[in-house]
């Protein structure tokens, strides 16, 4: 053998290369007897011996590198397996008759004419590992609290249902009704889970895919913040993640596994189906899911619990001495086990035990049928509660339970494992005899014969149906259930808003700065100061919101166990482990997770509380649009700053930071409420509003997009008689024309609102036009108000005609309409068919680029002096003004000339 000197210095691993050999004979020991355990008892013996080696160190706590993954065999051994609680007869019969009427209300869902189709593989692969947790962990809301939180995979939802059909939860009526919300409404049932369709039913919008872990670590993070700072108590809360193994290729599956480690989040457990395949295939063909995961949540610092084989494995493995059958189980890939499952006993008898005597002489007593049934462990309900059980034991790290399963466990040879199974939506009469017959399901032949196939219920007062009631009952409520026991806030009266209705003075600030002085005044209410969830990527600094870090604070669960690099400022970074502010570092993702767990905890723990996510505009709809969606349907509420808004106001920053869109993303979102505002006193009313319509009296299950600048201005103080419904209803004479004589009317938006200003200064002085400038604080909510009121004319043609808020206010406004923003022209082009008259836009359309503001605008025509064309043009147009006045304004203001724009405010960073 080597010698130490002939050693490769460098050990891969993690082990240490520079730490000095204080007894080199003791060590060489140490080795020579692995060296004769190799020799004499072989590789496997001694790989044996090193595990057994590395697991009593970390019994005696000596700090060993972790392995990245174990072997192929469930990681509780059968010896430490707990007792297991439930009747195991029972809970097989309950959840076969959950399986049929799962499968039976998606075959019944494609009956001639409807076709809506459904997925019944992934729930037979997954229904022991949702039954288990039904009888036995699950806990409901009947105690008072919010129970726990469960991500239920998404393609599992019939089954869901079909539990709760036998728990009269739900009638044949209502599962006759699935996917068919409004034909069959009130009965429909959604697709996938869905508060927002079912909203007391479903808690979490899980579909789509990898949505659902991300929320879930947020959601164990956020039942932390809430305890941490005295706002609930969840301590009894677990959240349970069911997920798929090809939803993990999503980014967002494992994007924030580290966070959940790194604040020892043991309040979550992930699930994850490994049923290895994908939607139309494996997930890992030629390698092994299972231990790829196992790596990526090790590497992590979870808790890893592999649930590979059921109990039928255990007399085999105890005679595995040699570890021959490990090796095999390791060495075999997925797509081979995926074979196997479509396969006869004989089959896996020749191909998985047949190429070395000691396995085959392992299954010389076994028949090829009992060979066949060697399951997997996802199936089987004792290892299944032990992995549980192990789960909610483990303190200071979040768990994974990886379970191996079968798409389309029991359904039949044409179903389990094949290929196509997440696509196959009905069962054959075949199909369905040999089903019934494997279930045990007392169902005739002829009923299967004739029309659609009967779902079973054995009876309200059976033996299985009490044992569900029962267990339910024990565990504290149905499950799932989504309850809204929030009361309405007391929100704070005018004196709250009336600083920054009064404007900035002489001081300019951006409308950043305005809402960040309002949210820290309305942080110190009594009421509701404490409720308020500050959240940002990184860059509470960029948005001047390092004023809160002093009194708020950051939070962080194990505080600030360092010195800052800036103690010494007044606005020095401060941690907490009772912070409020939610600093969640570069992840707009998590930060909006943060966003939707905050948003809708007055319904997950019944106390509201107010999230407010800043971020660069351009990083919200545009990145994490998903995830709006995601809020939306999880009926959350707050406010969603976008700020550095603009396509020339953050020039500095370039294109990929040139936000100009944002505006139409967020409108294609019926939940979101959007605003542009101008000034100070705009987004004061804004926000006094929406806190009113989302915390106060009937709530509404809506969220507020606001988008704020970083260019400082003078803001002005609210002006008397201010047109207050004009601000929330979007549109409001700001400014009337005092000078000239031709009438025009300028709309703008945000940060374009002082060019419009100046516009019309220079119109009335120079060009005779008397221009009046409206603050247009929502092109969103002037085309949704116009749009509702087109259906409601539509369907009530013999009634009084509805007009548009937009229409009403424009009418009699003399001369065209001419409508700037710092965004593409389609934002305002939303409106254009309801504003009476002649209407033109002017917009930045086109990517974003770095240079001084004022060339950006006057490269996009959107400045002051574009904003005088595009009038004179408009008015050329209607004979008010001579047509060469049009080349005049294009000279004197050197339009096509870029370096000749005034560069404007310094500044194009944050």
């Amino acid at each position: 053998m080597a010698s130490g000197s002939d050693r490769n210095p460098i050990i891969i691993g993690g082990l240490p290369s520079q730490v000095p050999d204080f007894d080199p004979e003791e060590t060489q020991e140490w080795l020579d007897s692995l060296d004769a355990a190799v020799d004499e008892r072989g590789r496997e013996r001694a790989r044996y011996l090193m595990l057994r080696l590395i697991e009593r160190a970390r019994e005696k706590r000596v700090a060993v590198p972790e392995m990245r993954s174990t072997d192929y065999v469930n990681t509780i051994a059968t010896k430490d397996e707990p007792f297991f609680p439930g009747n195991e007869e029972i809970e097989r019969k309950v959840l076969n008759a959950t399986r049929w009427n799962a499968a039976v209300m998606v075959s019944r869902a494609q009956r001639p004419g409807i076709g809506v189709g459904g997925h019944i593989a992934t729930f037979a692969s997954s229904a022991s590992l949702y039954d288990v947790g039904f009888n036995h962990f699950f806990r409901g809301k009947d105690e008072g609290d919010g129970g726990d939180q469960i991500f239920f995979q998404g393609h599992a939802s019939p089954g869901v249902y079909a539990r709760a059909f036998l728990l009269d939860r739900l009638s044949e009526q209502q599962l006759d009704a699935f996917r068919q919300e409004k034909s069959k409404a009130p009965y429909g049932l959604s697709s996938y889970p869905h508060p927002r369709l079912m909203p007391d039913f479903w808690e979490f919008p899980t579909v789509s895919m990898g949505l659902g872990p991300l929320g879930a670590i947020y959601q164990a993070r956020m039942n932390r913040y809430m305890e941490a700072r005295g706002i609930a108590d969840t301590s009894k809360s677990h959240v349970w993640a069911f997920l798929g193994d090809g939803e993990m290729d999503e980014p967002e599956s494992l994007g924030q596994l580290s966070l959940a480690a790194r604040e020892g989040l043991d309040n979550l457990t992930f699930v994850v189906n490994c049923n290895l395949q994908r939607l139309d295939g494996p997930v890992r063909g030629n390698g092994k899911i299972m231990q790829e995961l196992e790596s990526q949540f090790r590497g992590a610092g979870w808790n890893v619990i592999k649930l590979v084989w059921d109990r039928s494995w255990d007399p085999l493995l105890a005679q595995d001495r040699d570890g021959i059958l490990v090796n095999k189980l390791n060495s075999t890939p997925d797509g081979q086990f995926q074979t196997y499952a479509t396969e006869t006993g004989a089959y896996i008898r020749e191909h998985f035990f047949g190429d070395d005597h000691r396995l085959r002489k392992m299954v010389e007593g076994m028949t090829d049928d009992q060979i066949l049934h060697l399951g997997r462990g996802g199936h089987d309900h004792k290892k299944i509660y032990a992995a549980y059980a192990a789960a909610k034991a483990h303190k200071g790290q979040p768990t994974v339970i990886l379970a191996q399963t079968v798409k389309g466990w029991t359904l039949g040879p044409n179903f389990e494992g094949r290929n196509a199974t997440h696509q196959m939506k009905k069962l054959t009469v075949e199909d369905l005899k040999r089903f019934r017959d494997r279930l045990h399901i007392p169902i005739a032949d002829k009923e299967l014969e004739s029309g659609l196939p009967p779902y079973y219920h054995p009876g309200k007062d059976s033996e299985e149906i009490q044992y569900m009631h029962d267990r339910r009952k024990a565990l504290g409520g149905y499950v799932p259930t989504r309850v809204d026991r929030s009361k309405p806030l007391v929100l704070p009266g005018e004196k709250a808003y009336a600083p920054t209705k009064k404007g900035s003075g002489q001081q300019s600030i951006a409308t950043t700065m305005a809402f960040v002085r309002l949210l820290k005044d309305l942080m110190r209410d009594k009421e509701i100061g404490k409720r308020f969830v500050p959240i940002a990527p990184d860059e509470y600094r960029t948005f001047g919101m390092d004023s809160l870090f002093p009194s708020a604070k950051i939070y962080n669960p194990l505080g600030q166990q360092y010195e800052a690099v800036d103690r010494e400022l007044l606005l020095a970074y401060k941690e907490s482990p009772t912070g409020q502010m939610l600093h969640d570092g570069i992840s707009e993702a998590g930060c909006t997770a943060s966003l939707i767990a905050a948003g809708s905890a007055y319904a997950t723990h019944g106390e509201p509380l107010i999230p407010i996510y800043v971020f660069y505009s351009m990083f919200g709809f545009q990145r994490t649009g998903d995830q709006f969606w995601q809020m939306a349907d999880q009926l959350a509420r707050g406010f969603v700053l976008g700020a550095t808004a603009g396509r020339t106001t953050l020039t500095g920053e370039g294109l990929q930071h040139a936000d100009g869109h944002s505006h139409l993303l967020a409108s294609t979102n019926p939940a979101v409420v959007a605003y542009d505002p101008a000034f100070g006193f705009e987004i004061a009313h804004i926000v006094q509003d929406g806190l009113r319509r989302m915390y106060g009296e009937n709530a509404e299950d809506i969220f507020y997009y606001l988008t704020v600048y970083n260019e400082p201005i003078q803001h002005p103080a609210e002006p008397e008689n201010v047109d207050a419904e004009g601000i929330l209803k979007g549109l409001y004479r700001f400014k009337a024309g005092e000078k000239g004589a031709i009438p025009a009317q300028i709309l703008a938006s945000g940060v374009a609102v002082p060019w419009a200003i100046e516009a019309q200064r220079i119109l009335a002085e120079e060009w005779n036009v008397k221009a009046d400038v409206w603050s247009a604080t929502s092109w969103n909510e002037l085309r949704r108000d116009a749009i509702a009121v087109e259906e409601h004319n539509l369907l009530h043609p013999e009634e009084e005609q509805r007009v548009p808020y937009v229409t009403q206010k424009l009418t009699g406004a003399e001369g065209p309409k001419v409508a700037v923003s710092d965004w593409m022209r389609a934002v305002p082009d939303q409106i254009a068919r309801w504003v009476p008259g002649t209407y033109q836009s002017l917009g930045a359309d086109g990517f974003g680029f770095a240079d001084t503001r004022g060339a950006a605008r006057r490269f996009f025509h959107i400045d002051a002096q574009s904003i005088v064309l595009g009038v004179l043009t408009e008015l050329a147009k209607e004979g008010k003004v001579d047509r060469s006045a049009l080349k005049q304004a294009i000279d004197r203001y050197e339009l096509l000339d870029v370096a000749a724009a005034d560069p404007g405010a310094a500044g194009g960073d944050a």
